[in-house]
């Protein structure tokens, strides 16, 4: 998935005449865009991970808005909102469930709790819930 993935989805959505979905594939667009920007000025490119990390936060913002608008009572806007969030969720991998992580835990020869986060955030990065990696390996 790269940006120009995403431009393409929102094209299909604006055939659609998808006005939510489009509203998603615009705040996505503009993040990989300001991403892809920030790390060229640092001669990097943006991989997988960059990608993945963008999603998430599309996500957490949508839903706070979504709960600001659900407060002072604004259905249409909460439904709005309820078709963005799914938007971006269909692009975001499955998180791995705690007997995954356990599992994975299980197999390191170091089971430090700074070398389970290292391997967890190299290897895993987007793809588990770094709060219940914490949880289980204090566990």
């Amino acid at each position: 998935m790269d940006i120009n993935f995403f431009k393409k989805e929102k094209i299909a959505a604006m055939k659609e005449r998808n006005k939510d979905a489009i509203n998603a594939y615009d705040l996505i667009v503009n993040k990989i865009l300001m991403a892809s920007i920030d790390k060229r000025a640092k001669g990097e490119e943006i991989v997988e991970a960059d990608i993945v990390s963008i999603l998430q936060k599309c996500e957490k913002e949508l839903i706070e808005e979504q709960e600001g608008f659900k407060k002072a009572g604004r259905e249409d806007s909460v439904k709005s909102l309820d078709v963005q969030i799914e938007t971006v969720r269909k692009y975001l991998p499955k998180l791995m469930s705690a007997e995954e992580i356990k599992a994975e835990i299980d197999k390191l020869e170091d089971k430090s709790m700074p070398s389970i986060m290292k391997h967890f955030k190299t290897n895993f990065a987007g793809k588990c819930d770094m709060g219940l990696v914490n949880k289980i390996a204090r566990s």
